[in-house]
């Protein structure tokens, strides 16, 4: 336990490493590599250099904070089966590129996608990506958990065990962006190669097309505005009409 250190497990840096800091007179150095400080480092110019190396580091033997295809904890109670949010009330969240240039966005209907399916979905992606600068950003988070029961099995006797991990992914929602030095042609082939390993239909977006209320895509004349309203002031197709017919309701009909 308290023996010499397995030196032959690390693997040695090919870079020189640099003094940082001292501490006590420099009885204790602090050494840095210079593929983190830069070869135009030295100690006299390196004195916030012990606040510098806790932001960037060559390697990581730790886990990952936060993943997206799990969450951090169990869930304490098993979650319903539920269904995703059909947001018509006039939100378009969720339904434009934010980080990236490019983005897929679920086209048909709403339903829930398993994490293997979105792991697949990004291995495919940066497969078709390799080499490439890019960063692909996740707008999904697999936080719903699905439980199931064995096959030919008695009906009740409780939910089941826990089976994998899934998201609710609604209508008209961005699942994947890219950003970076991409041609949009090579990344509309990277999502149509993705899309293909994910159920549903799914669509190619562009950053600055417009928002989309349920599966209605604003502009072209449709706005929010209208979309609120409770009824159309002029029936559809009746535009152009002269004289547009007027509505009729049981209280002007004579009483029998």
């Amino acid at each position: 336990m308290f023996g010499k250190p397995q030196l032959g497990l690390l693997r040695p840096c090919k870079y020189p490493l640099i003094p940082v800091a001292s501490i006590n007179n420099s009885q204790y150095l602090f050494f840095l590599p210079t593929c983190v400080s830069g070869s135009h480092a030295t100690a006299a110019d390196t004195t916030s250099g012990l606040t510098n190396f806790g932001l960037t580091r060559c390697f990581s033997t730790t886990p990952i904070t936060m993943n997206w295809l799990q969450p951090k904890f169990a869930e304490k109670s098993k979650s319903p089966k539920g269904r995703p949010k059909m947001r018509t009330g006039g939100s378009v969240r969720g339904t434009t590129v934010v980080h990236g240039d490019y983005g897929l966005r679920m086209k048909d209907h709403d339903r829930r996608v398993s994490a293997a399916s979105f792991k697949l979905g990004e291995d495919t992606i940066r497969r078709r990506l390799r080499g490439m600068n890019y960063t692909l950003y996740k707008r999904v988070s697999a936080n719903i958990g699905v439980y199931t029961s064995g096959n030919e099995m008695r009906m009740g006797k409780g939910k089941g065990k826990f089976d994998y991990w899934a998201a609710r992914v609604p209508v008209s929602r961005i699942v994947f962006e890219i950003k970076g030095d991409i041609h949009e042609k090579i990344a509309r082939e990277a999502f149509r190669l993705a899309a293909h390993k994910l159920p549903g239909l799914w669509e190619f977006v562009k950053k600055g097309e417009p928002p989309v209320v349920g599966i209605t895509k604003l502009g072209n004349g449709v706005t929010l505005e209208s979309l609120k309203r409770a009824r159309r002031a002029v029936p559809l197709g009746m535009e152009n009409s002269p004289n547009p017919p007027k509505t009729t309701s049981s209280s002007t009909s004579p009483s029998q």
